[in-house]
């Protein structure tokens, strides 16, 4: 059914296989397909910034389909600059000595310095997938996540 579903959405949208790919656990629509998406349902979206420092930005999306504007959405988009945090540990070695440890810990889901792009951006995708109804069936953009990024021979077969 939500195979269907999607093949259906596919071809009402005008999506080819370059604009779609599996992730490990999702479903996930380049930047291209959500350009398409977006032109072919005529959906119109209005932003306001929440919250914009160096570092972090906020993004609201208001969102409504051009031939039908009942339907309206309200979604946002964040981005925060990827950084490490190293912090020393203490852990107990093969023999039971109190040793050491470096722990790493990723913070934030951004790795580029522009922030307010990656927001919109993200606002755009989730209000473009929200009003089409693929979010419904757990399809992403690609733009959502950094881990979200097409590895290459990751081709979503129609």
């Amino acid at each position: 059914m939500k195979i269907e579903k999607l093949k259906e959405l596919y071809k009402k949208y005008g999506l080819d296989k370059s604009d779609v790919f599996k992730h490990q656990h999702y479903v996930i629509i380049t930047r291209s397909g959500i350009d398409k998406i977006q032109a072919q349902a005529a959906i119109h979206i209005e932003y306001d910034v929440i919250n914009c420092e160096a570092n972090f930005c906020v993004v609201k999306a208001r969102a409504s389909h051009g031939y039908d504007g009942n339907k309206n959405i309200q979604t946002f988009g964040s981005a925060l600059i990827q950084e490490y945090k190293q912090e020393i540990i203490k852990k107990k070695d093969s023999e039971g000595n109190l040793v050491d440890d470096i722990k790493q810990t990723r913070v934030g889901n951004c790795n580029t310095w522009y922030v307010m792009e990656m927001a919109e951006k993200r606002a755009m995708s989730r209000a473009v997938l929200k009003l089409t109804g693929f979010y419904e069936l757990g399809v992403f953009g690609e733009d959502e996540s950094e881990d979200f990024k097409r590895q290459e021979a990751q081709v979503w077969k129609k």
